[in-house]
């Protein structure tokens, strides 16, 4: 896949952000007003939180966007030490435009420990003369309420069935390929609202073959799982186990996905991870014992859990 279609067909202005219509509205009125204060981005994933930011720092400063937008990653700015160091660092900086603040956007700002927020607000408060955050988050209830103050709250709602439907077809025009409505049903299903993993599933599905059917998108989806089971496989053996069960959680629950499928999809994972031979035999025997507990009716989020953790005691020779 030469480009990627998130990024490909991602709207650079806040009028082309897909069915947020309030959210823009309040934002124009900011960047009319030439300043804004800190904001909370509340809604689920995929719904255009990231890509709001984007676009309204992208109105803000123009051409020099880059220069004045930093974008806190998930992985390498989470923690307090962080947030001390890295995060004061670029809040200092001033911006070097005739405006008179830079934008710093913290994506799944809800994943920051209590500690590391109170660190974060006093950050907020120290330089609120040269910089405004953006908050994004899933949930604002697991945003402390001394941040929710100094933060003007917005709430994305889900996208609507016809807005994902349009999104779609405006792709397969462009790219050339056809996709049916049992297709089309199936990717709105499986991607539960989220149009990042609705779009990367449907060009996975595309490098599989132009004509998309429904049988071509649970290919896809099958393909696009296997990712996921290896990136979780790597933060378990990292020690990450809240989000590995955040993670296993919506595999199984919220996306229905039958435990021996996702114990199958590990399985098969172990051999394209850098283990010695004798591990791949530990692991096999850890999934064997597994594999007997799911057959006996026991509880499948448990067990693969307990199966998972066991990657972070692995040390390969």
């Amino acid at each position: 896949m030469k480009d990627l279609w998130t990024e490909k067909y991602r709207p650079t202005e806040l009028d082309d952000v897909l069915g947020q219509e309030e959210v823009i509205r309040r934002l124009k009125v900011y960047i009319h007003e030439g300043s804004m204060p800190h904001l909370l981005f509340s809604g689920p994933p995929g719904v255009g939180k990231t890509t709001t930011a984007l676009a309204l720092a992208s109105e803000i400063y123009g051409d020099n966007t880059d220069a004045n937008f930093v974008e806190l990653t998930k992985s390498g700015e989470r923690g307090i030490n962080a947030i001390r160091g890295k995060v004061k660092d670029e809040a200092r900086s001033r911006t070097l435009t005739e405006k008179n603040f830079k934008i710093i956007y913290m994506d799944e700002a809800d994943d920051l420990s209590e500690e590391a927020q109170a660190a974060f607000r006093r950050t907020m408060e120290n330089f609120s003369e040269n910089v405004r955050f953006i908050l994004s988050c899933s949930s604002s209830s697991k945003i402390i309420d001394p941040i929710q103050s100094r933060c003007a709250s917005f709430r994305f709602r889900p996208l609507s069935k016809e807005l994902i439907k349009k999104w779609i077809k405006d792709i397969e025009s462009n790219e050339d390929f056809e996709i049916d409505e049992n297709g089309v049903n199936v990717l709105i299903r499986v991607s539960k609202g989220d149009l990042r993993r609705l779009t990367n599933l449907l060009q996975v599905a595309y490098t599989i073959d132009k004509d998309v059917t429904e049988e071509v998108v649970k290919t896809a989806f099958v393909k696009t799982k296997t990712a996921d089971i290896k990136g979780m496989i790597l933060k378990a053996q990292k020690g990450k186990f809240g989000d590995v069960r955040e993670e296993l959680y919506a595999l199984l629950i919220e996306e229905g996905y039958p435990a021996k499928e996702v114990l199958k999809m590990i399985k098969e994972e172990i051999y394209n991870l850098p283990f010695s031979n004798n591990k791949r035999k530990e692991i096999i025997s850890e999934i064997g014992k597994v594999d007997f507990d799911l057959a006996r009716g026991s509880k499948p989020q448990i067990h693969l859990q307990k199966l998972l953790a066991f990657f972070a005691t692995l040390r390969d020779e």
